[in-house]
């Protein structure tokens, strides 16, 4: 069905993850007339599509180690499930800390993992060179493991819930822009496309990096800024083992993990402006291309493969937001500040349960609203790369 129905009941703004995932587990609990917009021409092709794909337990807080207790064996179940393989690859994340305060950081982190459950090793500095012999790595003084952590195919995740809300008659459109949400008496009304105009009283904002544009049509502001993140492929590297974990030089926001039979490499730019510029900063690229042989002199003899630039969907705490707004029925699941492939699963369940419940019960997040930035209740996240 590629027209654009004259009504539905919840129309869900982004085909990546977030929406996805929502509009599978409205259909699974058994809501009929639901439309899905994805202005891209393939699903997931957005901020989920140019993500690096890694999946992790090892947060800062509470909320979010807990959503990644519930999102990650949503992950492991796809298969069973949806009947979609999304290659998991359990290969670990090893994060290091080069000074002090990473490493109280870091010790803080483990024991709030452990105590929720989550079996994190901390490793010394000494214990992070064994385990990394291809890495220059002298000034480790701590890193953090989790064998479960790893990497999961985005495009995989994404199909999987599209194609299964589908065979439950949600309507996914491609090709579909959101030009305008009309509100009227404080509630919504319609939603305006390329494709035509839509009537309706619920809107799910998955817009990830241009959700607050999607807010700004209804009237609403939404702490979420678009900030580029790029990475690189290389060719095969025979020398990179293949158990060899996501590493992180904390301290550098550099990371390295396999891909294929080559390595992805990525590295946040501190300096970059907020935007929606994709194209990749062939000179900050350098810069990461040089920082990674400095650590890992193998990368001097390889070559790209290919290289890409995505948007994070950054609020003022690292935190996502969930929930509704101050107009009626225009609801958000955003801001996920480049943590929000991982957690899309469970928070597609989440907005379900909140819609048909009015509640969340799988996971706690009510103190994730929107609300929070007006009242100064803003909780921050220490792992964010």
């Amino acid at each position: 069905m590629n027209t654009l129905p004259k009504s539905a009941d919840i129309v869900i703004i982004g085909g990546g993850v977030m929406g996805a995932s929502a509009a599978y587990h409205l259909a699974k609990r058994g809501v009929k007339n639901i439309l899905l917009l994805e202005k891209e021409s393939h699903f997931g092709t957005g901020a989920t599509g140019r993500c690096a794909g890694g999946v992790r337990y090892q947060f800062s807080t509470e909320v979010n180690v807990k959503l990644s207790m519930a999102s990650l064996p949503m992950i492991e179940r796809f298969k069973e499930e949806l009947g979609q393989d999304v290659s998991y690859r359990k290969c670990g994340y090893l994060l290091v800390a080069t000074n002090e305060k990473d490493e109280q950081e870091f010790k803080w982190n483990v024991a709030l993992q452990n105590r929720l459950g989550v079996q994190t090793e901390l490793l010394s500095g000494d214990e992070v060179r064994k385990r990394l012999p291809l890495m220059r790595f002298d000034d480790a003084i701590a890193g953090t493991f989790n064998q479960k952590d790893g990497t999961v195919d985005p495009n995989s995740v994404v199909m999987g819930y599209v194609n299964a809300a589908q065979k439950m008659g949600v309507i996914a459109l491609t090709g579909a822009e959101v030009t305008g949400v009309t509100v009227g008496g404080g509630e919504v009304r319609e939603v305006q496309t390329n494709l035509g105009t839509v009537e309706t009283r619920m809107v799910l904002n998955a817009g990830g990096p241009w959700s607050s544009l999607i807010g700004t049509m209804a009237g609403i502001q939404i702490p979420v800024t678009p900030l580029r993140r790029q990475m690189f492929t290389t060719n095969p590297l025979k020398e990179v083992p293949e158990d060899f974990p996501f590493v992180i030089d904390f301290a550098k926001s550099l990371y390295y993990h396999r891909e294929g039979e080559g390595l992805l490499i990525g590295m946040s730019n501190q300096n970059e402006k907020p935007g929606f510029d994709q194209n990749v900063d062939e000179d900050f690229e350098l810069v990461n291309l040089e920082t990674a042989i400095e650590r890992m002199p193998l990368i001097e003899r390889a070559s790209r493969a290919s290289h890409w630039a995505g948007l994070y969907e950054v609020t003022p705490d690292a935190h996502p937001i969930y929930g509704a707004t101050e107009v009626k029925g225009f609801l958000l699941c955003t801001g996920f500040s480049g943590h929000g492939f991982m957690h899309g699963p469970i928070s597609g369940k989440l907005m379900s349960e909140y819609i048909l419940d009015g509640k969340f019960s799988s996971v706690d997040v009510s103190m994730l609203d929107l609300k929070r930035f007006a009242e100064g209740r803003l909780i921050k996240e220490y792992n964010v790369v």
